[in-house]
């Protein structure tokens, strides 16, 4: 049980577990032994401490009578519990767990230099281009913590959040170590900085890639959103910045440690991307730093590719590594699942899988595809139930002003009633001249749009990207946008409707709601 979890010890001393938790009172024998650490109730075992934080649904002091009834020897939490248990009584039970899970592990972030992205959008694909340069420049193994993953070298360990609870944290980093790690870079969620998740990692490097609305229903202002992107940088000692993007100098505000800039537009940047060239199958442009002028290219489109390959640079370059070595790396990397992912259909039009869930992202992936579509642009794309509810009709707006046809559909709606969603994503395409449909399931939405899309259109399905599932109600069930797109394709054709063969044209507005 305990090399499932992971765990690299048997017992600790509480003393020394808790030994960088602030204690406020307690009742209980900091000489006695516990066997782990857990923060939740389901999975405590004998002999372990049991840390009760709060969640999005649940609070973990109502579950302190299941952590002890399973045995825990111990309760850290911050209110005397209702139960005759030994306790510790700490200010933010967040920050303890994540340090009491630092002491369980040793202190890994200290044994390993760790790179933080944050920023809206575009931290998985910076992550994982500074991960190829990293280790195509020889330091070995590198691990990786994000959206499409955990990865220790070319292992990939599934995830369901950007950045794990600060226990699985140091966990992972415990485990890069052991397989010989020097370096771990982790997507830095606001919810993660927000909520303790990193608290008492110092690291190597963070990075800023850009900020636009997102998780508002958590954050409820921009302010307060930009506030806990903000605290990276206040535990990095070292920092990179997009001083392109408006909420730059607030980040820059807060850090403690060397800084370096890079930009498109302002020439004051340590790294600059110039004579920038916009192609079907990737970018090209110079790099300048240092008086230095170095041809970049990526076998990935658009100019967010552009701002995110600057990311990577700049972020190797304060490790050490030459610009050279590092251009020669980007050269030879292609997309990241479920980021401007072209997926093969044998047909005459083109189908792009892409995360864009907010509305900035939303706009990057179409005004790419615009960059290179020999006709349409059509845009497919739903909003997630319980949550930000205000990018809905701005996305609308977007996908409606950009694109030739707009079809609105469903994403991962949750509790939440899918036709009320898409109410309103249409209240920001009200007075659109944009044809779009509305059809409320994903699967047949899919299959109308590849039946009615006409030769050289690019098809953008926008929202799940590397997501292999959708969330109705509470079940969660298997939904792979690939599979969907190569399924669908065989039923049009065995229909004798594959390919280059179009029912109707679709250039006047039709608005149905199909479930």
């Amino acid at each position: 049980m305990r090399e499932e979890r992971g765990e690299l010890r048997e017992r600790m001393k509480l003393r020394e577990l808790l030994g960088k938790v602030d204690v406020l009172s307690a009742d209980v024998d900091f000489d006695i032994e516990v066997s782990g650490v857990c923060f939740d109730s389901r999975i405590v075992r004998a002999g372990e401490l049991f840390v009760a934080v709060g969640g999005f649904t649940h609070d973990g002091y109502e579950y302190i009578s299941e952590a002890v009834g399973k045995g825990a020897v111990c309760v850290v939490c911050e209110k005397k519990p209702k139960e005759n248990v030994p306790y510790v009584i700490v200010e933010d039970s967040r920050k303890a767990l994540a340090s009491a899970s630092a002491a369980w592990f040793g202190y890994p972030a200290s044994k390993i230099k760790v790179i933080g992205v944050t920023g809206t959008n575009g931290k998985t694909t910076v992550a994982s281009l500074i991960k190829s340069i990293l280790e195509s420049c020889g330091t070995g193994k590198v691990g990786l913590m994000g959206t499409n993953g955990n990865m220790i070298g070319d292992n990939e360990l599934p995830t369901s959040l950007t950045t794990p609870e600060s226990y699985d944290i140091h966990k992972l980093l415990a485990m890069m170590i052991e397989e010989g790690c020097k370096y771990a870079i982790m997507e830095a969620s606001s919810h993660a900085l927000e909520l303790s998740r990193v608290h008492g990692i110092e690291f190597e490097i963070g990075v800023f890639t850009n900020l636009s609305q997102d998780h508002l229903d958590f954050h409820n202002t921009m302010e307060v959103y930009a506030e806990a992107k903000s605290l990276l940088f206040s535990n990095s000692s070292k920092s990179v910045f997009n001083i392109d993007d408006e909420y730059a100098q607030l980040m820059i505000k807060k850090a403690v440690g060397q800084v370096f800039t890079y930009s498109i537009n302002k020439d004051n940047a340590d790294l600059l991307g110039k004579h920038i060239e916009l192609n079907a199958d990737g970018v090209s442009f110079n790099a300048l730093s240092s008086g230095r002028q170095v041809a970049v290219k990526l076998k990935i489109p658009g100019m967010f590719s552009v701002y995110n390959s600057l990311a990577a640079i700049s972020t190797s370059l304060l490790l050490g590594f030459d610009i050279d070595s590092i251009v020669s790396v980007l050269r030879d990397r292609t997309g990241v699942k479920g980021r401007a992912e072209v997926v093969p259909t044998g047909t005459d039009y083109t189908v792009i899988i892409d995360y864009a869930h907010t509305p900035s992202a939303l706009l990057n992936i179409i005004t790419t595809a615009r960059e290179s579509a020999p006709n349409r642009v059509v845009t497919l794309f739903g909003c997630g139930g319980n949550r930000d509810s205000g990018k809905r009709p701005l996305m609308g707006q977007i996908a409606a002003e950009y694109s030739d046809f707009v079809i609105v559909t469903t994403d991962n709606p949750r509790k939440e009633n899918p036709e009320g969603i898409i109410a309103d994503i249409l209240a920001g395409m009200t007075d659109t001249r944009t044809p779009y449909k509305v059809i409320c399931n994903r699967r047949e939405a899919i299959k109308w749009a590849l039946l009615n899309s006409q030769s050289g259109d690019i098809l953008i399905l926008a929202g799940k990207g590397h997501e292999t599932y959708q969330i109705v109600g509470t079940e969660k069930s298997h939904f792979d946008e690939r599979e969907v797109v190569a399924e669908c394709l065989d039923e049009l054709r065995a229909g004798g409707q594959g390919s280059g063969v179009r029912v109707r044209g679709v250039n006047e507005k039709v608005l149905t709601i199909e479930i």
